[in-house]
């Protein structure tokens, strides 16, 4: 009753395709993986970059919820004592 009901797909035929058998060769082993591992390095140095600056934004907010909080508190118990007067 509650599970949605999916419509129907329609049956699309395999596609077969002719593949040349004179491709370019297999890259040797002496070829350089250093753009590889630049890009590695790049995308690591910016998820680090990123959880810095999420880091430093959450305790940026800490530190301001906490500061408002101090001051509600003194705010408080000044009204309530000059009630009291």
């Amino acid at each position: 009753m509650f599970r949605p009901k999916l419509p129907d797909t329609p049956h699309v035929p395999s596609i077969t395709t002719h593949i040349p058998q004179d491709h370019a060769p297999a890259p040797s082993a002496g070829h350089s993986v250093a753009p590889f591992v630049g890009v590695g390095a790049g995308a690591v140095a910016a998820v680090v970059v990123v959880g810095v600056v999420l880091t430093a934004l959450l305790a940026a907010v800490a530190v301001s919820a906490v500061s408002v909080a101090i001051a509600a508190v003194v705010l408080r118990s000044l009204v309530t004592g000059a009630n009291r007067r």
